[in-house]
């Protein structure tokens, strides 16, 4: 049976992990990098994974990060970055769909700028990734994809109508795309996390209090606390995903897994 994953596991594979400028992306790139993986870390925050670049280059591992700024919804320079890799003779091997935004508000209001970028990002973003990356695994009979959806996807949540439509979405695209590939050998699972300690949870908080009252939940809101009693880290969710990339996975596919502390019930 394989073991978990290791150290070195990856050694030898690219990965492409989008978002990767902070937040659960960054800490999926720098785990991937610390299991051997060449990681190339895209975000539209160019400056933030050039910082996550310089930073890994000073730290022990067998694995290397680089940096390139790349917008997932624009999907020319999608293809261009897959087929450059390609032509180096280092093709993406192990995808990881982590950019995302937020915009709260309630469904009645919601603008439809707001609306066409949650699910331009969100969504659309991850059909040019896994579109432009899984010709290439599906020619070469290997490859796992793992879109960081939310919880959100699977409980209803007030004020985040747009962001949970795009991360449903994103789920459902992910599991059809992996019922598809599957004869080809390749992997497509969706890691849900619940609130985790980012910039884009702490942005939600009003003050010092918010961790507690995530926590805690809120009967005003519908919204259950956390079970385990902690809000997740970033890393959390980043050891989920290296998971389900790994052989130690490698019977799973068209999953979705909670990685919320209980808070979906589920």
């Amino acid at each position: 049976m394989p073991d978990h994953p290791q150290p070195g596991e990856f050694a030898g594979r690219t990965a492409l992990v989008t978002g990767a400028a902070q937040g659960i992306g960054a800490a999926v790139a720098e785990a991937l990098a610390a299991r051997g993986a060449r990681v190339l870390a895209t975000d539209r925050n160019g400056e933030g994974v050039q910082r996550l670049q310089d930073a890994w280059a000073g730290r022990p591992g067998p694995g290397t990060v680089r940096a390139h700024r790349l917008d997932v919804t624009d999907a020319p320079a999608v293809e261009d970055l897959v087929e450059s890799c390609e032509q180096r003779a280092q093709p993406v091997e192990l995808l990881v769909n982590a950019a995302g935004v937020l915009h709260t508000g309630s469904a009645a209001e919601v603008s439809d700028a707001h609306w066409a970028d949650t699910f331009a990002v969100n969504t659309t973003g991850v059909f040019h990734v896994s579109r432009a990356v899984t010709r290439g695994m599906a020619a070469r009979r290997s490859g796992a994809v793992v879109t960081v959806g939310s919880n959100a996807a699977g409980v209803p949540r007030t004020r985040m109508a747009a962001y949970a439509a795009s991360k449903a979405a994103s789920e459902m695209f992910t599991k059809s795309l992996g019922l598809e590939l599957a004869r080809q050998g390749v992997r497509c699972n969706v890691v849900a996390p619940g609130s985790t300690d980012t910039p884009m949870q702490r942005a939600l908080w009003k003050d010092g209090s918010g961790e507690r009252q995530v926590v805690q939940g809120s009967l005003e809101a519908f919204r259950t606390g956390i079970p385990l009693g902690r809000i997740a880290q970033p890393e959390d969710i980043a050891d989920t995903v290296v998971f389900l990339l790994s052989d130690a996975a490698r019977h799973i596919t068209m999953q979705t897994l909670y990685v919320d502390g209980g808070a979906a019930l589920r």
